[in-house]
């Protein structure tokens, strides 16, 4: 797929969620360009958050942001969408603005001078408010521009507020497409050791005994790693070690710290070192004339996230600390896989043995690989009741464009694939897990984000010692996309609905519509006709409206999308009255 056609596609998906009843096309693309890069863990868990104004002559403009766990990086986002179905550039000077417009909205929430301008009312005061209480604390700050142009500058000169580094970055159309038609986001990963190291690092290469892998064992520059994380972030970190690194507690981090601030130069003998898998390295000889890795593609730490996170975050705040005699001893494996299936499954696995030695195994996923297998199986010969289409479930990222690439050869092929199975039926293991815990009345952890709530989702799948997981059979997988069919028809209508935390109160109203329906909504019919019921969804509208007004209610002036993640919300939406079940509902079974 071309450039055009995927910008074509693109356009296509705005412009059928318009329809739907969305608010803004604006605000649409930056919510596909967001939930993708949280997807690939460029950003954490987004929210929209849309707000133009101005203070004074300044003009002030958001589209969206993202916080951290502990509230220490800090992302906002702001859109500039043109909607035209070919490419076209957009001059570095509009993309400039638009950061400065960005970058004085944080400004004045960083000087506490824009939340008593707002209305209480506004959701983007409470956003506001919590952004000058955590100013102080944050540790990384960086406004990403998301355009549907072209843009020939994807970064800008790091900017200061208040002594604080600002990264300012472009996520335009181009970017977006070289992620989702290859595959592999991780390609952009590329690093240069003789610019950042000064020559190749010193290696051992072993030319791998299969068409697997090779690998090479090496020691990094602990100075060199930090500014890795400092360019790529959490991108460096694959997926499983994104999840390790949040739920691991402080005693690690707190031992690193020490080894670097009292005794650097013995870290490479007290830490464990850590594990990379890289899609292609150039060697080359350093300047001892050894063999040494020159270049690298596609890195991505599976083991030592932990290690990596905390060399940048040590140094951040001990600015003292040399880190010129550190080295941290790693093995990189080069994967030589193509299939997108079996590059997934060896990571992995690659992924879960390397962590073998962690208390925390809740993102181990190979325990129970075999529920993904058997969904993807199941979807592959499972067909909609008209017996010509089909829901795909992409266990493996990217092997939906795998498909296409492999069996659209002609363009009649290539349509013929997409009006089986269009990009509206594919699945992905973190949708999955967001619709069935939604259904299961958990949306305090469906609004933790994609990751954690995968991680919940798959901890709750462990079966007791000694028996082995329930696969899911035909019957569970069109129930679980009658679910996935509610979720995502919920989530149309209530886009439009609510200006801003439409993710939480989706998720909540999905939660709230089991628990009033229970067993008694007939799954069956919903997957029979690919579709909710006119009667349901308005029976569903009444009932997000409702669940808004206890969200709000119940934070007490607290930031939605962070109060939908405890127990305590939770609680006070099941515990508000609702509007009794209507009858008539196509759907619902009644007594007598």
């Amino acid at each position: 797929m071309e450039l055009a056609e995927f910008l074509r596609e693109i356009q296509a998906t705005v412009r059928a969620q318009m329809q739907d009843g969305a608010l803004y096309e604006e605000l649409v693309y930056a919510n596909i360009v967001m939930d993708h890069m949280a997807e690939i863990g460029m950003t954490f868990e987004p929210v929209q958050c849309y707000f133009e104004g101005k203070v004074g002559n300044a003009i002030l403009r958001l589209s969206g942001y993202s916080l951290s766990d502990d509230n220490d990086q800090l992302d906002l986002f702001v859109s500039l969408y043109l909607g035209e179905d070919e490419p076209t550039r957009i001059p570095d000077a509009e993309t400039k603005t638009a950061v400065e417009q960005c970058f004085r909205f944080l400004s004045l929430c960083a000087q506490g001078t824009l939340a008593p301008k707002l209305d209480p009312t506004n959701d983007v005061r409470s956003l506001a408010e919590t952004l000058q209480a955590i100013y102080n604390d944050l540790e990384q700050i960086r406004i990403f521009v998301i355009t549907d142009r072209i843009a020939n500058s994807k970064s800008f000169k790091t900017k200061e507020i208040n002594g604080k580094a600002v990264r300012l970055e472009v996520m335009d159309i181009e970017r977006l497409y070289r992620h989702i038609s290859e595959g592999k986001p991780r390609d952009e990963l590329v690093i240069d050791f003789n610019e950042l190291s000064g020559q190749p690092l010193p290696c051992v290469f072993v030319n791998g005994q299969n068409d697997d892998y090779d690998y090479a064992l090496t020691a990094v520059p602990g100075d060199a790693l930090r500014l890795l994380y400092e360019k790529f972030g959490a991108r460096l970190l694959e997926a499983n070690v994104r999840s390790f690194l949040s739920v691991k507690g402080k005693g690690v981090n707190a031992g690193i710290q020490n080894t670097l601030r009292n005794s650097p130069e013995r870290f490479m003998a007290y830490n464990n070192g850590i594990v990379m898998v890289a899609d292609e390295i150039r060697l080359g000889n350093s300047l001892d004339g050894m063999i040494g890795i020159a270049w690298i593609k596609g890195l991505q730490i599976v083991n030592g996230g932990q290690t990596t996170a905390s060399l940048y975050f040590t140094k951040k705040k001990y600015p003292e600390i040399d880190l010129s005699g550190v080295r941290v001893a790693a093995k990189i494996i080069v994967m030589r896989v193509q299939d997108p299936a079996k590059e997934e499954a060896l990571v992995s696995d690659i992924s879960r043995f390397a962590n073998s030695q962690n208390a925390v195994r809740q993102s181990d996923l190979s325990a129970n690989k075999p529920f993904h297998v058997e969904i993807e199986k199941i979807s592959r010969n499972v067909y909609c009741p008209d017996g010509v289409s089909q829901w795909f479930y992409e266990r493996a990222a990217g092997s939906y464009n795998t498909l296409l690439a492999r069996e659209g050869t002609t363009p009649a092929k290539l349509k013929k694939i997409k009006d089986a199975i269009p990009t509206s039926r594919r699945l992905t293991k973190t949708d999955l897990a967001k619709y069935l815990n939604a259904w299961a009345q958990k949306p305090e952890i469906v609004s933790l984000g994609s990751q954690k709530n995968f991680d919940r989702f798959m901890s709750a799948l462990v079966a007791p010692e000694g028996q082995e997981v329930k696969l899911p059979s035909t019957a569970d997988f069109k129930s679980m996309i009658a679910k996935a069919k509610l979720y995502r028809d919920t989530q149309k209508l209530i886009r439009p609905m609510f200006q801003a935390f439409q993710a939480n109160i989706t998720a909540y109203t999905v939660s709230v519509t089991a628990k009033m329906l229970g067993d008694r909504i007939d799954l069956d019919k919903i997957w029979s006709n690919q579709a909710v019921s006119h009667e349901l969804l308005k029976q569903i509208e009444i009932w997000a409206r409702q669940v808004s007004e206890v969200l709000h209610e119940s934070a007490g002036g607290k930031m939605i999308s962070e109060w939908a993640k405890k127990p305590e919300c939770r609680d006070a939406v099941f515990a508000a009255s609702y509007s009794p079940v209507a009858t008539g509902i196509p759907e619902v079974r009644y007594n007598g």
